[in-house]
């Protein structure tokens, strides 16, 4: 068993609050009632220039309180874990209920749905880590990232965090689990210059465990690299061209596509990708997986925010939708039952075609290479997709020169059914992972 003593309150604690806020919502005539008990603290540094620039401690705790009086629903929340408070919330759920419209897809989760077994799936990893540590730590990322050229000559910083939480969801069906997770996180972020030209790029590492980070050097390095490459960019002409999302923005897509298939976008029906249930919306090679269960994993959960149990499944398959992503109120408004993404997908991996990145430009031969996007031009109604972006020209398979101030265009619906490989250069930095992604004809809008 992991060691908790570094929390406040022990799981115990956290299970005895949450009985207490049930038992107080069955007490006031509560048909319901759901509650979720958490705490979380941890340590950031942040240098810049080799100097700190803060040092950040967090401790956070508090309770979270649903009550149902028949298919009314009221919903109150404190910080305060003494026995008054706890009681004021519940009643304070409870007078909102009162007073709140009847909903008839309302309720807890069905019970024939909740976990029952609940595996470790290796989520806590403390890091007992000294603040004298951190701080060198992330120095040392900065001056790698420095050493780079000697054009990069300003930094916007080097960051160094760890963080720990847990927390016990409980429900008067009868459920009652939580478990401890931690997050720790490198990144570095650093300007280069040439004449009156500016640049900025950067890196970073997030894992569960400590030794699964990225050794700080090597994140300041691939910050220095990023940024250096970027120099003497140019802008260049609107085309029609194909263009190849590098990893870790190629996740963004995921993120697109995971929120159109999401229950709340569905019965809302403000998703591109409503009625597109058993239709083929990928290119047909194309199989999205949602993986609950991998050890370690940044989206992995045994059970969902409702304690639905999560369960593999695949999305997508031969670019064939599967599935949505619903909790109970989706799923009821939409007719259908939960799947276990009460809170949202959990690890969604898009599986590689085979090709590693020297392939990927090579199928690209002459096009766009997409290293950066910027703002947020998505239509989630009607897929339609116009992003700010900087990265490279491609020509005969090979990156010839640094470009900026650009846009691309496109549609999501259109996009995905043109995908022509995904790369297997996976960077596990979240929950959405995959490749670098090459998409066959897209807008590009420069000069």
């Amino acid at each position: 068993m992991p060691d908790n003593s570094a929390f406040s309150n022990s799981p115990e604690e956290l299970r005895r609050i949450a009985a207490e806020v049930l038992d107080h919502a069955r007490a006031l005539g509560a048909t319901a009632a759901e509650t979720e008990v958490s705490e979380g603290f941890g340590q950031t540094v942040s240098v810049r220039k080799g100097e700190i620039e803060t040092i950040e401690y967090n401790r956070d705790k508090g309770v979270g309180v649903t009550v149902y009086v028949g298919q009314q629903r009221g919903h109150a929340s404190t910080s305060d874990f003494k026995p008054r408070a706890l009681r004021e919330t519940v009643e304070a759920a409870h007078a909102i209920a009162r007073f709140t419209a009847a909903d008839e897809c309302a309720g807890l989760a069905d019970p024939d749905l909740l976990a029952r077994d609940i595996p470790d799936l290796d989520l806590y990893h403390p890091w007992n880590l000294p603040v004298e540590e951190a701080i060198e730590r992330a120095r040392a990322c900065e001056a790698a990232a420095l050493a780079v050229d000697s054009r990069i000559s300003n930094s916007e910083g080097a960051t160094l965090s760890t963080q720990q939480s847990h927390f016990v969801y409980a429900n008067s069906n009868g459920f009652v689990g939580g478990y401890p997770s931690s997050r720790h996180s490198a990144m570095c972020s650093v300007i280069g210059g040439e004449g009156d030209e500016m640049q900025r790029d950067d890196w970073y590492s997030i894992a569960r465990a400590s030794e699964q980070l990225e050794a700080v050097e090597e994140v300041g390095r691939r910050a220095g690299m990023r940024t250096a490459r970027r120099l003497n960019a140019r802008r260049i002409g609107t085309m029609e061209v194909p263009v190849l999302f590098e990893a870790p923005i190629a996740a963004s897509l995921l993120g697109h596509f995971a929120s159109a298939a999401s229950g709340g976008s569905l019965y809302r029906r403000s998703s591109f990708l409503l009625d597109a249930l058993g239709e083929r919306i990928f290119s047909a090679f194309v199989r999205i997986r949602d993986l609950p269960d991998i050890r370690r994993g940044l989206g992995s959960s045994p059970f969902d925010d409702e304690g639905v149990a999560t369960q593999a499944r695949d999305i997508v398959a031969d670019g064939v939708l599967k599935g949505y992503f619903l909790g109970s109120y989706s799923a009821r408004k939409l007719g259908m039952r939960s799947t276990g993404n009460a809170g949202g997908s959990h690890n969604l991996v898009l599986d590689s075609t085979g090709e590693d990145f020297p392939g990927l430009l090579r199928k690209l031969d002459r096009g766009l290479l997409v290293t950066e996007l910027l703002g947020m031009g998505v239509n989630q109604v009607t897929g339609d997709y116009s992003r700010g972006a900087a990265g490279f020209w491609v020509e005969n398979g090979a990156i010839a020169y640094p470009v900026h101030e650009i846009t691309i265009a496109g549609n999501l619906k259109d996009m995905y059914k043109d995908i022509v490989a995904i790369g297997n250069d996976v960077v596990a930095r979240g929950p959405r992972q995959c490749g670098s992604v090459l998409i066959g004809r897209m807008t590009v809008a420069g000069e």
